[in-house]
């Protein structure tokens, strides 16, 4: 069978990425430029500031994905990007560039859902991973725990109710005084400190126990520096880092061990940018072990938001038959498994 090249365009949020992937599972080269150090002056992403820097960087980065891949545009058959969820302006400039590219080129577009990518950075690291499995998807916007039933179908198990864990990450890494990015800087504090050190809530739903919930945790880390503020008490940064990362950590782990057995899965996946957490990794791993489960998680280049992982998922698509026209447009709050 004749080789699928796939050049795979990304620009949801604040990274700018391009990647060539043969055969949805061999990364030829995967270009990212990230824009962190811009928007750490303003402690967060701005979004006009991420659109005008895709729009600067995004010839660059193709042109520079190519090259690594010893590739022209003539040996592509076929542009991924990401369409959704994301920044609506990031979004554009990614699906224009590719429409614009596919058009000129006479090439198939496929756009690919950036959660489905997340997942999908599982198979170009772990080729003996093919559906069925239970996946862990943890980023600063999404906290899902799924069946992956095929290559991009999805059967929800749970979500969560309010913040999403890397939100939660990032809102007490900004009380703590860490600034952006927050997840990072938690997880690398937290190794310094004790994360029994404190005792903080585990968020738990009993009408859905596969639901997650981290706004109350990241309510009792507020309101323990508040409170030590009032009594004028110094605190310990890296203990309160240590165990409200382990107070998150303990609840992925649970609500995805209890899954797995209630559901008969005995393979494992992480994903998205939280998946890159060190103390997570660890926990999943050593729970995984005990259980006599397999458990799979990409390189942390492959947590964080990159071209690879679209162009695994666009791979899977294009095989399904999956084409998208020139109507092909941004949908922000674009829902896993929609279309």
């Amino acid at each position: 069978m004749e080789d699928v090249l796939i050049l795979a365009i990304e620009s949801s949020c604040d990274e700018t990425a391009a990647s060539v992937v043969k055969n949805g599972r061999t990364v030829l080269s995967n270009v990212i430029s990230s824009q962190i150090a811009l928007h750490t002056l303003y402690g967060g992403v701005v979004p006009e500031i991420a659109s005008r820097k895709h729009i600067e960087k995004i010839n660059q980065v193709i042109t520079q994905a190519l090259r690594d891949a010893s590739v022209t545009l003539s040996d592509i058959t076929a542009i991924g990007v990401t369409y959704g969820p994301g920044l609506v302006g990031a979004l554009l400039v990614g699906v224009a560039e590719a429409k614009a590219i596919a058009y000129a080129r006479h090439l198939p577009l496929i756009g690919v859902h950036h959660i489905e990518g997340h997942v999908s950075a599982n198979y170009i690291e772990h080729p003996d991973l093919e559906p069925p499995f239970l996946c862990l998807i943890v980023s600063g916007g999404h906290t899902h725990l799924v069946i992956v039933k095929d290559y991009g179908e999805f059967e929800i198990l749970g979500r969560t109710r309010d913040d999403a864990a890397g939100e939660a990450f990032d809102k007490v890494a900004r009380a703590i005084g860490l600034g952006y990015p927050g997840g990072p800087k938690v997880d690398a504090l937290a190794r310094e400190g004790n994360p029994r050190a404190i005792e903080f809530p585990r968020g738990k739903l009993s009408d859905c126990p596969y639901d997650f919930s981290f706004s109350g945790v990241k309510s009792a880390v507020l309101n323990y520096l508040n409170g030590a503020k009032m009594k004028g008490e110094e605190v310990n940064r890296a203990d309160i880092a240590a165990s409200f990362q382990k107070s998150v950590v303990d609840v992925l782990v649970d609500h995805t061990m209890l899954a797995a057995r209630d559901f008969s899965m005995d393979r494992i996946a992480i994903a998205g940018g939280v998946a890159s957490n060190g103390a997570l990794r660890e926990a999943m791993e050593k729970a995984c072990r005990r259980r006599g489960f397999r458990f799979y998680r990409p390189s942390p280049i492959l947590c964080t938001d990159n071209a690879a992982m679209i162009g695994a998922a666009a791979y899977y698509e294009y095989r399904k038959g999956t084409r998208h026209g020139w109507d092909l447009n941004a949908v922000p709050n674009l829902k896993l498994g929609e279309r």
